[in-house]
């Protein structure tokens, strides 16, 4: 059986990004996205249009791969390097509000749920999103790519 593990990461997310724009209407962007940035380390917010689509499928898939995980540890993912001029750049975490408001939005959904004290996992049904669309992609891979048919 194939899983989110075995299929590229960005193919995944790209298709369950739309996925969730079709099929769930719980998560949609709030007003206002579009001139969000998603970190204090970033310059400008992003310039794709349906970005918040495409954070919350990777959220997903952070969860689905890194088991209970709590906001701060997603703030410490999707955080990047802060430039300060003609100072030295640190690390600076991502934005928790973003990472919130779309787990609340997957929970929502049904597709998230939390953990006591260890953060939020992916239910049995967000389990099955990722897999099903995962099983999708190896389909096609196997179409393009016939030699990668003794690893899927």
């Amino acid at each position: 059986m194939v899983s989110a593990y075995d299929v590229p990461a960005w193919d995944l997310i790209r298709e369950v990004a739309k996925i969730l724009k079709e099929e769930y209407p719980s998560v949609s962007p709030p007003p206002g996205y579009q001139f969000w940035k998603t970190g204090v380390h970033k310059e400008v917010p992003p310039e794709q249009a349906d970005w918040w689509y495409i954070r919350c499928a990777s959220i997903l898939r952070k969860l689905y791969v890194h088991g209970p995980v709590g906001v701060s540890r997603l703030r410490t993912a999707y955080g990047g390097r802060k430039r300060r001029g003609v100072r030295p750049e640190h690390f600076a975490k991502g934005s928790g509000s973003i990472i919130r408001r779309a787990l609340q939005q997957l929970e929502e959904a049904g597709l998230v749920e939390k953990v006591e004290k260890e953060g939020r996992r992916v239910t049995n049904k967000g389990r099955s999103l990722l897999d099903r669309t995962a099983y999708k992609i190896s389909l096609k891979l196997r179409k393009e790519i016939p030699e990668i048919k003794s690893y899927l």
